[in-house]
């Protein structure tokens, strides 16, 4: 079902901004969502010509706004062409439907332009599922200001006793059916994931995920480190669809590295829950790679944005490793990075463009996921080569010797491959390493 609600337009919109500022927040928090909205504005093809705001104890429950300052704005919106006018909080459909007739312009709130920008960038079939899903949960009960206009269909055979089913009726079920069938299919798709993890957890690879703040470079993380050839830009939400590649740590193993949907701040809760699919690759992490823009001037709200939506998920308590990223965008200065570095504990500071601070992580990550090898030492004559070969394959050599007809290996091996090197272990009589 083509997605009710569309931004995109033939040329270029025209884009007025509004926001609350509540007597309960700061100024400088409205700014900020503000200059976020405006991004996201930008992001799916609006040029913002204007911005307005108004201080009040609680939002309007009509209008959002006081009408008096919704027919300021309007005024304004008439004077220069506005073709739509965002909210940056979500409007209930009361309020959209007030709004329209006092604006007489196009009316989004801040997750109706989210799910549009993720329209956008959904490239596979799931990620297009998941966004019609949270599209049509948002547009449910927004159906009335498209569909209020029209009357009762008259009644008939198998629909006695009333005047018959209205379109507004009639346009719900149709929805309502398809967010159905979608919900299935996703289901499928959660079992798929399932069927891939447990095919890993025979092979006994851990899996670390890259979670963020949209645009702090986690898609350039990845392909750095696996040589992936993820869409990686300067924009919001560049990637939205989940990509796995093996990773091999220095210590000799390999590791499956996941890149994953950006998060934001204010970000809608039936996107969550229709990216649950997705997301239950963070919630079975063995380890979070938190990648933080450590450039950014609001690097601390960023990192509360991503720990809210890690909570909401059930992933708020698992191991996590903060990687402050983009360290060349410093100017030199390391004041805020030292400070960060205190406050988390094995923190490890990169710049995955230039590369600077990738051995760090990756002996990090070699650390945190270390997992349970025996300690033993082999002795394997030299025509067996394959076996010595095998040996650096899978374990992590400490010590080689090669002497006489023999070679010497002291080595930490996976459990699982003990059987593969059986008639070649030495019994070992000492405490082990």
């Amino acid at each position: 079902m083509k997605a009710l609600i569309e931004t995109r337009d033939t040329r270029t919109e025209r884009v007025f901004l509004v926001g609350l500022e509540l007597k309960s927040g700061t100024t400088a928090n409205l700014r900020e969502s503000l200059d976020e909205l405006g991004e996201l504005a930008t992001t799916a093809g609006g040029a913002v010509i204007g911005e307005g705001t108004q201080k009040v104890e609680t939002p309007n429950p009509a209008t959002y706004i006081g009408k008096g300052k919704a027919g300021e704005f309007a005024a304004f919106c008439k004077q220069n062409d506005v073709d739509t006018v965002i909210f940056d909080d979500e409007l209930s459909p009361a309020q959209s439907r007030n709004l329209e007739k006092i604006f007489e312009v196009k009316i989004l709130d801040r997750t109706a332009l989210i799910l549009d920008i993720f329209a956008q960038r959904a490239r596979t079939r799931e990620g297009k599922l998941q966004i019609e899903l949270a599209q049509l949960q948002h547009l449910l009960p927004r159906l009335t200001r498209f569909w209020g206009h029209l009357s009762r269909q008259a009644g008939g055979i198998g629909m006695r006793g009333g005047e018959g089913e209205s379109q507004l009726e009639a346009d719900r079920r149709k929805v309502s059916e398809r967010i159905d069938r979608i919900t299935r299919d996703l289901d499928s798709v959660r079992q798929h994931r399932a069927v891939q993890r447990s095919g890993r957890q025979r092979s006994l690879w851990p899996l670390a995920s890259i979670v963020g703040y949209t645009n702090a470079g986690k898609s350039t993380l990845l392909n750095q480190l696996t040589g992936a050839e993820v869409l990686a830009k300067d924009i919001l939400f560049a990637t939205l669809d989940p990509t796995t590649r093996r990773l091999r740590l220095p210590t000799n193993q390999n590791v499956l590295l996941t890149d994953t949907v950006g998060f934001i701040r204010k970000l809608p809760h039936g996107l969550v829950e229709a990216f649950k699919a997705t997301l239950e690759e963070v919630v079975q992490a063995d380890l979070l790679l938190h990648v933080v823009d450590i450039s950014h001037p609001q690097v601390e709200e960023q990192i509360a944005a991503v720990n809210a939506v890690l909570a909401e998920i059930g992933a708020g308590d698992k191991p996590t490793l903060m990687v402050f990223n983009k360290i060349d965008r410093l100017n030199g200065s390391k004041e805020a990075l030292g400070r960060f570095k205190e406050k988390h504990a094995n923190a490890v500071a990169i710049s995955a463009t230039t590369g600077d601070g990738l051995p760090v992580l990756l002996a990090e990550l070699g650390t945190q996921l270390r997992p349970v090898r025996e300690f033993l030492e082999l002795r394997v004559p030299h025509e067996q080569a394959a076996v010595i070969a095998r040996l650096h394959q899978v374990g992590q050599v400490i010590e080689r010797r090669y002497t006489g007809k023999l070679a010497k290996f002291k080595a930490r091996i996976p459990p699982h491959h003990h059987a593969e090197f059986a008639k070649f272990i030495v019994p070992v009589t000492g405490p082990k390493k």
